[in-house]
């Protein structure tokens, strides 16, 4: 049986030669350099132009077949795409006679702007708040959202803000509304790339210094990530210019983040195995070729688990979703791609020096194999059942914070980590005028019903009956339809105005022949909410049957792929508790967006779920050596700090998503940071140990290797491992 297992073996290794054996080869590793510095060449250059190729506007996010999306798309044939700047003006005690000159001096010179998609001669008001001693006064600018419109929507706002002043000496001035919410979070996303990419940087290279303790060793992986960087961006241009690929900051955001932590992940597990075999062949190319052989399989596997996980994102109704599935999946493509290829190159390039001051000499003693790892690893061999139940248990009582998670949605006051101008300006407005003034309610309906449908609008509750009007620069119908606004008496991102969205949704819908549809800012945040709890729903379940078959393909077992799926989704659940409880008690956080957990499942799982392959290959690779109790101590000592490492440096660079000013990314950041702290230090560590040392040999049912490990623990079990 072991000449039969043995010959097995050595036919894997001259198949596995074939693919790694390019990449180690004396004279192929410098074609393999070339190669990617040709890559670099071409399309380093196109990089920089994903910014520019960046889709931030209103159908880039919302789901296509959503209301909100079609009375969108047909309010373009009624008018041009605008959404409304609103300049605030307020002064307690009333506005004085040189408040009013102002505000008429300033009316006229921002209905004279026409730069960055401003449309002054189509600028409402000023409308005071009350006669004849008004306390307030609101001018509406509507500035155009074509597909450039995300881009100046910042200046534009820029240059109403020069027309209208800063205020002083009592007298408030705001811009607030959709367009000067748009403009702050537009400036919130200005610069992510860089910031993420030099935070993401600056953690990898801190992290890699402490777990390679080599500061030659230090670029070789950074090298390496940095391109896989510049191409996935570069592909994801191309896509998005001519194959109609959607890009937003969101997406483009986290692929920074997932390129850095993934690519670094999978340079750590190769590096553990060939120092590993440094110390047991004096060829350093032959020592590469036999790491790749036994680490690579694993490595892909936790690349392919990723990619086909980021994949499943196809099916979500939000376009945000569906959209940051192929550009994540390319991201972490790309980095797979450049680590089992440009890194061992490199590495062989510069020999053992590189890993200077310790560098693995031929016959050295390993020194993971009496660390801390060993005596973990035995200690938990004594008591597994005690250990992992316990373990279980702890981790369920984090999760029982989820009862404090209020994943709902955040309004636009809550959605930023300080407070910019419009959302001072909004609270500023809503003291004076009704809450939904400037992000009205968008009507279509039937022309020969039109009256009708107005008249069933006005009457529902929470629209301010007197605020319907068809605003300035609308046709008066188009091809037998008309459009007219509404305004609300609830704050557009509220939970009221959502409800008034649907009493006003149920009496339009009710009117016969009229085919009236209701849009507007608040319509499609309702939409969304709506689309990313089916999201959830069906996203969830397909990841994770995705990754049962990988782990049931890779470890040739079905009980071991079902036990790791079981504590994925408590690693999960106890994450997302004590994120929520942090965000409650914590950061003082209001709530979190309907996505955030779809988000922190997905990368959680598709990542955490690195580590396991990691263990379980290695497991699996010494139980046919030793036995299965045996081979799970020897794999966790074997795999405990780099796997350590590698977590800590994924943790990092999730962790920098913090640095952006938004509320969403800082949660996510914290979330799975959090949550991969939890699989490497305790999931992967203790419980999954301490289950795989319980059930022992038959974790490999049905395959043959249960019986054969079981055939190998010939030895009575030591008295410690007896449940």
């Amino acid at each position: 049986m072991t000449d039969v297992r043995g010959h097995h073996h050595q036919h894997q290794h001259h198949v596995r030669q074939g693919i790694f054996g390019f990449v180690c080869g004396r004279r192929t590793k410098w074609v393999v350099v070339v190669l990617w510095l040709v890559l670099l060449v071409f399309l380093a250059p196109l990089a920089g132009k994903l910014t520019d190729a960046q889709d931030n506007d209103a159908q880039s996010w919302l789901p296509g077949s959503a209301e909100s999306t079609q009375v969108l798309d047909i309010s373009t044939d009624f008018r041009p795409e605008t959404i409304p700047a609103v300049v605030i003006y307020a002064r307690e005690g009333g506005l004085t006679a040189q408040d009013r000159r102002q505000i008429a001096d300033d009316t006229r010179e921002i209905r004279a702007l026409s730069d960055h998609g401003i449309r002054g001669d189509e600028t409402r008001g000023p409308v005071y708040n009350q006669q004849p001693a008004p306390e307030a006064a609101i001018i509406y600018v509507p500035i155009t959202m074509d597909e450039k419109g995300w881009e100046r929507i910042a200046p534009a706002v820029d240059s109403i803000r020069d027309r209208s002043g800063e205020g002083g000496d009592g007298l408030a001035v705001h811009i607030t509304g959709p367009g000067g919410t748009s403009a702050d979070f537009s400036e919130a996303f200005e610069g992510i790339d860089s910031t993420l990419l030099f935070a993401a940087m600056a953690v990898v290279i801190v992290m890699l210094l402490l777990t390679y303790r080599s500061p030659t060793l230090l670029l070789v992986p950074v090298l390496p990530v940095v391109a896989a960087l510049f191409i996935a961006q570069a592909l994801i241009y191309l896509l998005a210019e001519h194959a109609g690929l959607t890009v937003n900051g969101q997406s483009a955001g986290i692929l920074t983040v997932l390129v850095f932590g993934a690519g670094t992940d999978y340079a750590l597990l190769l590096v553990a195995r060939y120092r590993e075999e440094l110390r047991r062949h004096q060829s350093r190319h032959e020592a590469m070729s036999l790491a790749m052989n036994r680490a690579g399989p694993a490595v892909l596997a936790s690349g392919a688990t990723v990619v086909l996980s980021m994949l499943v994102l196809l099916v979500a109704e939000m376009n945000s979703t569906s959209s940051l599935g192929p550009v994540a999946a390319i991201g972490v493509a790309v980095a797979l791609l450049a680590m089992m290829t440009l890194f061992p190159a490199l590495l062989l390039i510069f020999g053992r020096w590189i890993f200077w001051p310790v560098i693995p000499r031929y016959g050295t003693e390993d020194p993971t194999e009496r660390g801390v790892w060993a005596r973990t690893g035995h200690r938990i061999a004594r008591r597994p059942r005690v250990t992992w139940v316990s373990t279980a248990l702890a981790l369920a009582v984090l999760s029982l914070g989820l009862i404090q998670l209020r994943a709902e949605g955040i309004s636009n006051a809550d959605a930023f980590t300080g407070k910019p101008d419009s959302i001072t300006g909004q609270e500023v407005s809503e003291r004076y005028f009704p809450a939904g003034a400037g992000d009205p309610l968008v009507v279509v309906a039937e022309e020969d019903e039109g009256a009708r449908v107005k008249a069933a609008v006005a009457d529902t509750r929470g629209v301010v009956p007197q605020s319907i009007n068809v605003p300035p620069g609308t046709k008066p119908s188009f091809e037998g339809k008309i459009l007219f606004e509404a305004t609300m008496t609830d704050p557009a991102d509220s939970e009221a105005a959502k409800q008034t969205v649907e009493r006003v949704r149920d009496r339009v819908h009710a009117i016969p022949d009229a085919d009236a549809q209701v849009g507007g800012g608040t319509a499609a945040l309702l939409d969304m909410d709506r689309a990313t709890t089916h999201d959830n729903v069906v996203i969830i379940p397909a990841v994770l049957v995705v990754v049962l078959l990988i782990l049931a393909v890779l470890l040739r077992a079905l009980l071991a792929p079902l036990l790791l799926i079981g504590t994925v989704v408590l690693s999960f659940t106890a994450a997302l508790g004590a994120s929520a409880l942090a965000f409650r008690h914590i950061f003082d956080y209001a709530g979190e967006t309907t996505d955030f957990p779809l988000f922190v499942f997905v990368f959680l799982v598709a990542l955490g779920i690195d580590y396991n392959i990691f263990l379980t290959t290695r497991i699996r690779e010494e139980a046919e050596r030793q036995g299965t109790r045996r081979g799970v101590v020897t794999g966790l000592t074997a795999t405990g700090a780099v796997i350590t490492s590698a977590g800590l440096v994924l943790a990092g660079t999730f962790a920098a998503l913090g640095t952006l000013p938004m509320v969403a990314f800082a949660e996510i950041g914290f979330a799975v940071a959090l949550g991969v702290l939890l699989d490497t230090f305790i999931v992967r560590s203790v419980l999954v140990t301490a289950l795989f040392l319980d059930v022992g040999p038959k974790v490999w049912w049905p395959h043959r290797l249960a019986r054969e490990s079981a055939a190998l623990e010939k030895a009575p079990e030591p008295a410690a491992q007896r449940r």
